[in-house]
């Protein structure tokens, strides 16, 4: 099947990996995938797997920088204005792509003024199949700087109703969908995923690196770090059990000063280790030197990659008892889930797991067995995404609704 892969993507962090192993499963597939996208060449956009996962992440790391810049010197109404315009010339690669080699199905990765992709469906008559990891509209005016709030509601509308097919990671993000307008007959929920194999190897010991092989209990977590997440708590636990274990932190991001002040005040700092952002390859690695993973909270909406990663590597979970994480992992079986606002039930379950091993070990070996069983790869989503895209693409008079009218499409998993 040809795709045209479409998106607008400036971070280095799970987006682009979300991003690069979808399309490596295509590709493996032997799917034809031409990518359009920021710091991806367009000579050399039908590799898009290997461009996205190399160069094309080097081209985009100064992309960032300059518009970083930029947008920080920019009033918020201007740097969003930009974003809008983005579209047009993002609209023009895109008919370049399509007229170099007619896709079968346009695939979108939505972001927030970004319109390019419905433009392109309207002018070829290809179907789009447009994935959605978050409501941005609102997810910027909470957590970011976003001043042109009803322009960004009205596109995020704009986009999602005239998809042919929306894909949330998530049931509960799906319902945003849905009140945004899109009926069930055009929903079809994919979560994240992960390559088990990657995870399941156990060579390689960063513990001794570190300097964490004297066998204390290490407490991990890995991905970008957002003040929700809320890991200056795990400090407060920490500070209160008596056999010394560690924070092992594996990212960068805008909380990570909050951490470090805690780790201070406390008198932790020979307790807790951040990394930095590491090369995804070596995130395996890491995650073995885990004891105990966390996701102490999320946003209501998300499907963490970090959690499916979790999953493959055989990690005792602790997570947040939300419906969007009962979607993935079960309490008491593959994770152990808490009620993000009760400080002492989540100080209670991580000293229950500290001094458990037996109980992590359980809970390791379920998980693993969790994400292969309930095809949570994404090899399963690429085979998804483009069975999506075949019934679209031979629909006739019917429409996108009367094709996800088969046990492939709608709500589900």
């Amino acid at each position: 099947m040809q795709v045209l892969f479409h998106y607008r993507i400036l971070a280095q962090d799970g987006m682009q990996v979300h991003v690069a192993e979808l399309l490596a499963a295509m590709q493996r597939q032997g799917h034809a995938v031409r990518v359009v996208a920021p710091g991806v060449d367009d000579t050399n956009a039908c590799d898009g797997a290997r461009e996205t996962a190399s160069g094309g992440r080097r081209a985009a790391a100064g992309i960032v920088a300059r518009f970083g810049a930029l947008r920080h010197r920019l009033p918020a109404w201007m740097a969003e204005l930009l974003e809008l315009g983005y579209s047009v010339p993002a609209y023009l690669r895109l008919r370049r792509a399509a007229r170099a080699r007619t896709p079968d199905v346009i695939y979108e990765r939505y972001n927030l003024f970004l319109l390019a992709g419905v433009w392109l469906k309207r002018s070829l008559g290809v179907p789009l199949l447009l994935e959605v990891n978050a409501p941005l509209a609102e997810e910027r005016a909470a957590h970011g700087r976003l001043s042109l709030t009803a322009l960004a509601r009205w596109s995020e509308r704009f986009v999602w109703r005239r998809a042919d097919v929306v894909l949330p990671v998530s049931h509960a993000l799906a319902a945003y969908v849905r009140a945004a307008g899109v009926p069930d007959s055009r929903i079809a929920v994919i979560p994240n995923g992960v390559r088990p194999e990657v995870y399941a190897a156990r060579d390689g010991d960063v513990r001794a690196d570190l300097g964490l092989d004297d066998g204390r209990v290490v407490f991990g977590f890995v991905g970008f770090i957002r003040p929700w997440h809320g890991l200056e708590r795990v400090l407060d636990v920490i500070a209160g059990l008596d056999d010394r274990p560690h924070l092992l932190v594996v990212g960068e991001g805008p909380a990570r000063p909050l951490i470090e002040q805690r780790a201070n005040a406390l008198g932790l700092a020979d307790r807790v280790t951040i990394t930095g952002a590491v090369p995804h390859a070596r995130v395996p690695a890491y995650l073995r030197a885990f004891d105990v993973a966390l996701q102490p909270d999320v946003t209501a909406y998300a499907s963490p990659l970090k959690l499916f990663e979790y999953m493959a590597a055989g990690c005792a979970i602790v997570a947040p008892d939300r419906p969007n994480i009962r979607e993935i992992v079960t309490d008491g079986e593959t994770a152990v889930l808490v009620d993000p606002s009760d400080d002492a039930a989540f100080a209670a379950v991580l000293s229950r797991l500290a001094a458990d091993t037996g109980l992590r070990r359980r809970l390791g070996r379920a998980a693993a067995v969790a994400v292969k069983r309930d095809g949570r790869t994404w090899e399963s989503n690429a085979r998804r995404v483009i069975e999506l895209g075949r019934l679209c693409a031979r629909r006739t008079g019917g429409g996108a609704s009367a094709v996800l009218d088969t046990p492939a499409g709608g709500i589900g998993q």
